[in-house]
């Protein structure tokens, strides 16, 4: 698993007074956490959902084109086909498992000395196109400790932070959104739109069965996390 923090500096700079727009307008528009299972072992799915209008193809090639990649979420390099091998600067590697452009693109995620498994998959929409993310995490000891400690929250905020930045690079963004990210994520529009997307993956974290107090409190641990509030 994966605290993103670095997707901090996906984000544009945003007007401070926007707070609530911001939170509620920004990030995914759909958030679900799901149980799994992976070769007879219980994982945890999260996934999340936004539109872009745009086609499809579009789309496809602000995700897979590594000169573009590098604009709005990290510098990568590999081999961007089905069966190739990718390397995100200082993040995760991991292997292309499939690669159906424009519909599909599934990968594993090696970070930290775990793997989980990232599958994107766009739609055709009546906004244009439909991008759902689902990330998914296995349950050793070691990741389980971070999932008790974090909960979706980790993992989601961080991939949102990443839809910010593809949103902005898709608006027409010139300059690069990793480069002014820090300052809004800094921001008291940032923070307040970091809190509201913890706490909106703590409480789809209780809608899978988990304790109402346990999802709130790995939400606020996420929050202070991605806000620099961390004790």
């Amino acid at each position: 698993m994966i605290l993103a923090k670095n997707h901090q500096r996906q984000l544009i700079r945003l007007s401070e007074d926007k707070e609530m727009e911001t939170i509620e307008a920004l990030g995914a528009s759909f958030r679900e956490v799901v149980i799994g299972e992976r070769e007879g072992a219980r994982t945890y799915i999260v996934r999340a959902s936004r539109s872009y209008p745009m086609s499809p193809e579009v789309l496809w090639s602000a995700l897979t084109d590594k000169e573009r990649v590098q604009r709005w979420f990290a510098k990568v390099a590999g081999d961007f086909k089905q069966g190739g091998r990718f390397s995100i600067e200082g993040n995760a590697d991991g292997d292309i498992v499939v690669c159906e452009p424009p519909r599909q693109l599934a990968l594993t995620w090696e970070f930290g000395g775990s793997t989980s498994w990232v599958n994107v998959t766009i739609q055709r929409s009546d906004e244009g196109a439909l991008l759902t993310l689902e990330h998914e995490h296995p349950t050793d000891p070691k990741s389980q400790v971070h999932w008790d400690q974090y909960g979706p929250g980790a993992t989601g905020v961080g991939w949102e932070l990443a839809m910010l930045g593809l949103e902005m690079h898709l608006s027409g963004e010139r300059t690069s959104t990793i480069e002014a990210g820090e300052a809004w994520a800094e921001s008291a529009t940032g923070k307040a739109t970091l809190r509201g997307w913890a706490e909106a993956w703590g409480k789809a974290h209780a809608e899978t069965g988990t304790d109402g107090q346990i999802a709130k409190e790995t939400a606020e641990r996420t929050a202070a996390f991605y806000t620099g509030e961390e004790q």
